[in-house]
């Protein structure tokens, strides 16, 4: 596939960071992917390695132990993440959501206790937003935080909850005061290590992503200190996931174009070696027609991937186009690995191909992060006039 141009926010800085980071992954995560895999979560060593080589919370301020990075940074981690082919580990989660909640909203205390613990890798952490009755429509949830003197008690279940079985530090969405609409949810940061009333339940079974840790998540009876809520009051944590939700959304934009430009470089690799009816798979019009369409996509989604990041670095990246970016690239992603796996034929079906590993993994950026029917939902808000002004 004809190299992609650097775009102008990558500075010589994080060029010469993408190479440090490229070499970590190349060394430390890819060779281990299948082992990942069959276990079914990355180990904890891991991740302090991680923190060692400067991979973890990058875009937190160095005063918390990050690497005093920005978005920029993160971005290149993921796409050098979604190039190699590591789908295990589970660090947007970690660093490019849950770390700017706490670095966001949180106390000095609150940042200097958890922050730098998170940079080391010494502190997994998770975010618990779906439920089992309430999956992108996150005023539905039902977990309580009630208070008793000093402390929230928490009950409810959550689901489909990445790193939730190494996780030792959760951020929950819960229902405060009342409970009676969105404004009484609340973002409480729970320590799970030794908390009764905390029980992990299964590391679930998925059809792709099968090395990152994904749990369910039990509440019964645990008690929080009240000192754990993020921000200043109660009632703030459909204000605040609407905030950060964009950056979440971009990061799964970015995954998809690095992981949509993959898929073409490994079928150009494979169809020019292939040989049917006496020539190269690749000489034929329909393979060539096909991977131009491939090819051409890819660089779409990248090209605009890339316009979201300089706007996210500018403070200019506005939710609507957020969601534009999640849904149109994830799409993007699924078709291009489909028709990709079709050029391999019967080997595209063969799990020890990293296409058909691809296939699998592609299908759930349509739905984490906000499914993609709301993403246009959102978009669809942004458009209507009567819905801009009762927002203004």
């Amino acid at each position: 596939m004809t190299e992609h141009r650097d775009p102008a926010w990558m500075t010589d800085d994080l060029l010469a960071f993408r190479d440090s980071v490229r070499r970590f992954v190349d060394k430390e995560l890819a060779p281990k992917e299948e082992e990942f895999i069959a276990q079914r979560r990355v180990d904890p060593a891991v991740w302090l390695r991680a923190g060692a080589a400067g991979l973890l919370c990058a875009s937190i301020p160095e005063e918390y132990g990050g690497g005093g990075g920005h978005f920029g940074h993160e971005a290149v981690i993921t796409a050098e993440l979604a190039r190699a082919g590591v789908n295990s580990f589970g660090n947007n989660v970690h660093s490019g959501i849950v770390a700017h909640y706490i670095a966001r909203y949180g106390s000095e205390s609150q940042k200097q206790r958890w922050l730098p613990r998170m940079a080391r890798g010494e502190l997994i952490a998770a975010i618990a937003m779906s439920e089992p009755g309430a999956g992108s429509d996150l005023r539905a949830i039902t977990t309580r935080a009630v208070h008793d003197g000093d402390d929230y008690v928490i009950d409810g279940g959550k689901t489909f909850i990445t790193n939730g079985i190494n996780a030792g530090l959760v951020v929950v969405v819960a229902k405060t005061g009342d409970g009676r609409d969105s404004r009484s949810a609340s973002l409480i940061v729970v320590e799970t290590e030794g908390l009764a009333g905390f029980e992990r339940g299964r590391n679930l079974e998925k059809i792709g992503q099968k090395g990152q840790d994904t749990a369910e998540l039990f509440f019964s009876g645990a008690r929080v200190p009240r000192a754990n809520l993020l921000g200043a009051e109660e009632g703030l944590g459909m204000s605040q996931l609407m905030q950060q939700l964009p950056q979440e959304r971009l990061i799964i934009a970015v995954i998809s174009a690095a992981a949509a430009r993959r898929a073409v470089d490994l079928t150009v690799e494979y169809t020019s070696e292939r040989k049917v009816f006496g020539q190269r798979l690749l000489s034929l019009q329909n393979t060539r027609f096909k991977l131009a369409e491939c090819a051409t996509k890819a660089t779409i989604a990248q090209t605009f991937v890339d316009d979201c990041i300089a706007r996210q670095l500018e403070g200019r990246l506005d939710g609507a186009t957020a969601a534009m970016a999640k849904w149109w690239c994830s799409q993007i992603y699924g078709e291009v690995v489909d028709e990709c796996l079709q050029l391999f034929g019967g080997y595209g079906y063969m799990e020890e191909f990293a296409i058909a590993r691809m296939y699998t993994n592609a299908r759930v950026t349509r739905i984490y992060g906000g499914s993609n029917e709301i993403m246009k939902e959102l978009i669809a808000r942004d458009l209507d006039p009567q819905t801009v002004r009762r927002q203004h």
